[in-house]
């Protein structure tokens, strides 16, 4: 069953409402895939500045990697956006899933970020 584009950014919206009410301030681990590739954005909503990112459209991440939508090259974003957090000086984050479900490549992204460093 296909997801509705209006569906989705209301799930978003709940999200990031519910995010927003017990992030006491952290920065937000936002994470948007599509069909071929994820992406990752540690974000200070604060200030409204990405402060560390990753891709699959990377060169470090695409040459060993030959197909960016799978769990493999999530995994591998998820180590090198906690590597970059952790460098940028961040250890807590809220995890923003957006409207995709806690499952598959979102989370195997997150247990890399975890595995990383990142507390969440």
């Amino acid at each position: 069953m296909a997801i509705s584009a209006k569906g989705a950014e209301r799930r978003k919206a709940r999200v990031r409402k519910a995010l927003k009410a017990r992030a006491f301030g952290r920065p937000r681990l936002s994470v948007f895939r599509s069909d071929k590739n994820i992406y990752a954005q540690i974000i200070d909503d604060t200030t409204g500045r990405t402060l560390a990112a990753a891709s699959t459209l990377e060169k470090d991440v695409r040459g060993s990697h030959k197909n960016g939508g799978n769990a493999d090259a999530a995994v591998a974003v998820g180590k090198l956006i906690a590597e970059r957090g952790v460098k940028a000086g961040v250890g807590e984050v809220v995890f923003d899933r957006g409207a995709y479900i806690y499952h598959g490549r979102v989370k195997a992204l997150a247990d890399a970020a975890r595995e990383g460093g990142l507390q969440f």
